[in-house]
């Protein structure tokens, strides 16, 4: 396309946390002007479903980078007043037997945060034009070719534009356009999930935390936390014994759940978790899913994904919303760094919109493959069995004890990745801007180029 004729146009299928935040990058990071964002959402109403959502250092860091400050006022989030991210409790005991640090935090405002999804959404939706996001528009499929791509709506209507990036969660259409192979596994979790009034918990829980804990027991686990805005979260997360296809049968996402059984499944844990499953109101169930790391994020030249359509890892470590921002910020640095980090104008030819969202892949997709490869063992792990309660009581505390270090993941630096990634180019005698080796066009996965053939 010859960019004197008419602005880039960009696609975003999904309005959620992951498609606000990549339109914002885009608008505020990339430094291209005028660009033609439009989002397609196939919700009625702007909206967040689901209960709380955790931001970790590197997150935050994004949204302030991001320019979107309001959500890290301590009215919009809640941050625990030791100052220690996740304290590890025993079921049984309420003891702690580990807690994650922090490394290289000294702004208040990065401590991990926890939110209400609806608060977060609204914080990011402030900073993008309401004329720009589409309404009931569900996808039933994705096309892309050398002229530019295309999205197809149930309601028969379409859109046209030059880049495609997809932001549609774990059940992303546009990813199955491409990838139409690709499964999701369950992890043989459900988490029962609810968010009410602070009121209904505070000053009637002896011993209530002040800071958000994790209880473990062998198999369960059990979550609370105090959100931004007066809010507060329970999680349940319980062995499930079905079949995917018993499950899809029974349970879909977000689907209203019994707080009965909420109850009865935490009725012999201390008092602290059966005293909150006795005064929470309400429930919800969120089955749990996971995917393989993709071959590549970008299986057309004019297509890329962000968030859960990229990296499906199920909330594990409550890393998603980190890493989705992280992926959005990432996007913007690549298109920065092509399109307008030097005096000369750049055409937003096919091969240059590659080479951009090149960098993006070669910046974000080992960093998250690494994740998908400790969760997908955790989900593959055997269960052991122990002769006696208590053998199996210390094999618990030791699993608490030597959880994996997740540093590495919660205060990951997303500009300095990007900016070792553009210098390895430069190590291997290629131009920063050259599309990397792996997603050049010879390279790219065979389904990118035919209808199906997906080879996960």
């Amino acid at each position: 396309m010859d960019s004197s004729e008419r602005p880039l146009r960009v696609l975003i299928a999904g309005a959620g946390i992951a498609g606000l935040a990549t339109a914002i990058s885009l608008t505020r990071i990339s430094g291209i002007p005028d660009l033609d964002i439009q989002l397609y959402e196939q919700a009625p109403e702007l909206r967040e479903i689901g209960a709380s959502i955790a931001l970790s250092p590197n997150g935050l860091r994004t949204l302030e980078k991001l320019g979107v400050d309001s959500a890290l006022s301590d009215e919009v989030g809640f941050r625990g007043p030791s100052g220690i991210p996740h304290f590890y409790r025993h079921w049984k005991t309420n003891q702690v037997v580990s807690v994650d640090t922090f490394s290289h935090v000294s702004d208040y405002r990065h401590q991990t945060t926890r939110f209400h999804r609806a608060h977060l959404h609204a914080a990011l939706l402030e900073h993008v034009p309401k004329d720009r996001i589409h309404l009931n528009k569900k996808i039933s499929r994705a096309k892309a070719d050398d002229d530019g791509v295309a999205l197809y709506f149930e309601d028969g209507t379409s859109a046209e534009g030059d880049i495609l990036l997809g932001a549609d969660g774990i059940r992303s259409q546009v990813r199955g356009s491409f990838y139409p192979n690709y499964k999701l596994r369950f992890s043989g979790k459900v988490f029962m999930r609810s968010t009410f009034d602070a009121s209904l918990v505070e000053g009637k829980v002896p011993d209530l935390p002040a800071d958000a804990a994790h209880w473990w027991g062998t198999k369960d686990t059990f979550f609370s936390s105090r959100l931004g805005k007066g809010l507060y979260t329970v999680v349940g997360a319980y062995d499930d014994g079905r079949s995917v296809e018993e499950l899809e049968k029974s349970i879909t996402w977000d689907q209203a759940g019994n707080v009965q059984f909420l109850r009865e499944r935490y009725k012999d844990w201390h008092p602290v978790v059966k005293t909150l499953t006795e005064l929470t109101p309400h429930a919800r169930l969120y089955p749990n899913y996971a995917g393989d790391a993709l071959p590549s994020w970008v299986p057309v030249p004019r297509v890329t994904l962000v968030g859960d359509a990229a990296h499906t890892h199920g909330g594990s470590f409550a890393a998603g919303g980190s890493l989705a921002l992280d992926d959005s910020l990432a996007l913007g640095l690549a298109f920065k760094h092509v399109f307008s980090s030097g005096a000369a104008i750049v055409p937003f030819s096919q091969g240059n919109i590659r080479k951009a969202l090149g960098l993006y892949d070669e910046t974000r997709r080992p960093h998250t493959a690494r994740l998908l490869s400790i969760v997908h063992g955790l989900i593959n792990r055997k269960a052991p069995t122990f002769a006696t309660p208590e053998e199996e009581d210390e094999a618990l505390r030791a699993r608490m004890r030597n959880r994996p270090d997740l540093q590495w993941l919660s205060e990951h630096d997303v500009e300095k990745a990007f900016a070792q990634v553009v210098a390895d180019f430069k190590k291997q005698g290629l131009s920063s801007a050259e599309a990397p080796k792996a997603l050049r066009s010879d390279h790219l996965p065979e389904v990118a180029f035919r209808a199906s053939g997906s080879k996960l």
